[in-house]
């Protein structure tokens, strides 16, 4: 661990964290997981995730004020995705790099991301998408892979701000009011089997089974929170339902342009 030369450019200090391993079953990642620290003091949360005795890591974190720390190199397998899943594949600290941003999150407010920091995790992502070939729907919320345990990085993180860097998958949300019928939690039938296909088809860890249990709540809770994040409630309103099917075409059409020309991310 001493002297680790840092991945990235943008990378100004090499703190290593000894909570890390080899990465299994996997040559690369292809998924770039985003975080918040959930903490409300970074010092904290960066001595919290290079200690062994917590068993969390991440490879990279963004303080307030944009500087980028290193805590584990990126071929390496990271402990910062926990309990969770994305396209059925459970081991997502195999497949991903994570990178932690400093904010308390929900339990102190959730306040404002500050726009230095947002830049530095624009430039970041975009170097690691670069250099890993990570496609832009492959740049995930930690609630996406954990929707029932986690909440992180927020539905007030600006993903539609780094869409417009070339970070990640945006598309505009349907209206709120947009007309149609809701499901809600207890509703059962063909509609809510079509809407828990139509979240796996994107990745979502829940199984088609016709009834909007507990985990659709909380997996509807994510897309909401990532991609319509001006209400934020587990119920699949036509805006939500309409929301998704735009997400779907949209990585429909990056994943055709990636296996058309390959050597593209």
């Amino acid at each position: 661990m001493p002297n680790e030369p840092p991945d990235s450019p943008l990378v100004a200090r090499v703190v290593p964290s000894p909570n890390r391993e080899p990465r299994v079953g996997v040559s690369a990642p292809d998924i770039l997981l985003l975080h918040y620290t959930g903490m409300a003091d970074t010092d904290e949360a960066l001595a919290r995730l290079c200690d062994p005795a917590a068993k969390v890591s991440s490879h990279h974190l963004v303080r307030e004020d944009g500087t980028v720390l290193q805590l584990v190199p990126e071929h390496l397998r990271a402990w910062h995705a926990g309990l969770s899943s994305w396209e059925g594949v459970a081991d997502v600290n195999s497949r991903s790099i994570g990178i932690e941003i400093a904010n308390p999150g929900h339990d102190f407010g959730c306040p404002p991301f500050p726009e230095r920091q947002i830049a530095a995790v624009i430039a970041l992502c975009a170097d690691i998408c670069r250099r890993w070939r990570i496609r832009p729907d492959r740049v995930l919320a930690h609630s996406d892979v954990a929707p029932t345990r986690k909440r992180d990085p927020g539905e007030t993180f600006p993903w539609e701000s780094l869409a417009r860097e070339g970070v990640g998958l945006w598309v505009a949300s349907a209206p709120l009011d947009t007309p149609g019928a809701a499901l809600s939690p207890g509703d059962a039938g063909d509609a809510v089997l079509a809407l828990q296909r139509d979240l796996a088809a994107f990745g979502y860890g829940v199984a088609p089974t016709g009834r909007y249990d507990d985990l659709t709540v909380a997996v509807v809770t994510a897309l909401q929170r990532h991609f319509r994040p001006a209400r934020v409630d587990g119920v699949a309103d036509a805006s939500t339902r309409q929301t998704l099917s735009r997400v779907l075409e949209m990585s429909g059409s990056i994943l055709r342009v990636t296996e058309a020309r390959p050597g593209l991310a």
